[in-house]
């Protein structure tokens, strides 16, 4: 059997704390996307779910993470596939966004599709949080 950890890591539990314990070199990028998130969904819930920063409204608009060489903005996936186009020339999965660490964020780009999964979301007859 394993013994237990004196000090287990506390895990964050806000997008706030999350951001503080990311390594430094990571925080600058981290600290400009959750404000774009932010003034975009300002009456929208924030919370870690799965130990990565969530935007929902009751229903999921966005997260974010951070990961090693990047970080990753998920918006929902239609909105990437609507702006597929204009993603073009940046890092992206079925899913993601990728921004790695050394590159400016792309902010009015993630404006933009932020606006659109906060007006999508809105419009939806639907209780699915997904």
């Amino acid at each position: 059997m394993k013994p237990k950890a004196k000090n287990p890591a506390k895990r964050p539990k806000t997008i706030p704390e999350y951001i503080k314990a990311a390594p430094p070199e990571r925080q600058p990028h981290l600290r400009k996307l959750y404000a774009i998130l932010k003034s975009v969904a300002p009456k929208a819930q924030q919370a870690i779910k799965w130990n990565t920063p969530f935007f929902v409204e009751p229903r999921f608009l966005f997260a974010f993470s951070a990961h090693k060489a990047h970080i990753s903005f998920a918006p929902m996936a239609k909105a990437l596939d609507h702006f597929r186009e204009e993603l073009k020339g940046h890092d992206t999965t079925r899913n993601f966004l990728k921004v790695p660490y050394d590159e400016p964020l792309p902010e009015a780009l993630i404006r933009k599709i932020a606006k659109y999964c906060v007006r999508n979301v809105s419009e939806r007859g639907d209780d699915r949080f997904w």
